[in-house]
């Protein structure tokens, strides 16, 4: 992976809306007969800074960092790709694996070719906490808790061999 920018984005019971950045994130795509074959990209539980200091050891905890240190997306499977000229619509699906439990989950994502071998996509996936078992953290002795649905917001450069898409858009038969 070249470059990213992963954020986690939720709010409170009192509207307080919250940040929370990836300043760690290691990913690799591989690619075969022109089509993405496997992609992984795992973060570092510890690399989830929202720049509070409480905010963030409740996310860690809420995490259960010790016993799962890495946020884990191994993609199964290419659902669709849609190419208009410089522009990439695709859809994949695969495993995300969060506080040791692992769900399916499906990422539409629009992309772009920046200059040949490089390819940034940008996307957004709502996740419910309790889906993986967490708890929604709270603070100021409960009166403070977080919803338990937040956004990841992902904007995601990845470097390579180029891809040489045919003008037919391929999508997955099922």
């Amino acid at each position: 992976m070249k470059s990213s920018d992963i954020t986690i984005n939720g709010e409170t019971n009192v509207k307080h809306d919250f940040t929370i950045k990836a300043t760690q994130v290691n990913g690799k795509i591989t690619v075969a007969d022109n089509l993405p074959k496997t992609l992984t990209v795992e973060i570092p539980v510890s690399s989830l800074i929202s720049g509070e200091r409480l905010m963030d050891k409740k996310t860690h905890e809420a995490f259960d960092e010790p016993k799962n240190p890495t946020i884990k997306f191994n993609m199964t499977e290419v659902n669709s790709i849609q190419v208009n000229g410089e522009n990439i619509a695709v859809t994949v699906t695969g495993d995300l694996t969060l506080r040791g439990a692992t769900k399916k989950v499906t990422l539409k994502a629009d992309g772009k070719v920046t200059s040949p071998g490089v390819y940034t996509f940008q996307g957004v996936l709502p996740i419910k906490m309790s889906d993986y078992g967490m708890k929604a953290p709270t603070a100021m002795m409960g009166t403070l808790k977080t919803k338990d649905q937040v956004t990841v917001n992902y904007n995601v450069t990845f470097e390579g061999n180029p891809i040489y898409f045919n003008s037919i858009a391929y999508t997955q038969n099922k």
